[in-house]
């Protein structure tokens, strides 16, 4: 039986990766900006190029965060 329940989680989340990965494709083309906000890190350096989307993981965590909130007050 616990085969049975891990089966059910990996199934789970790889249909849960699969659905953020057509999201991102859509909001792609749609033009949201995220990855190219005001305030994401971008160093461009002779031989290295460091990048950190600072403020699109800030607004992807306040929607995932208002989204679960609004989940589990359903619960």
């Amino acid at each position: 039986m616990p085969m049975r329940e891990l089966g059910k989680v990996m199934l789970g989340l790889g249909l849960a990766l699969a659905a953020i990965g057509a999201l991102l494709m859509l909001t792609g083309r749609i033009g949201l900006p995220l990855g190219r906000l005001p305030g994401d890190f971008l160093y461009r350096g002779k031989h290295t190029t460091v990048y950190f989307p600072w403020v699109t993981c800030i607004v992807i965590s306040v929607v995932l965060s208002a989204i679960l909130y609004v989940i589990s007050r359903f619960r």
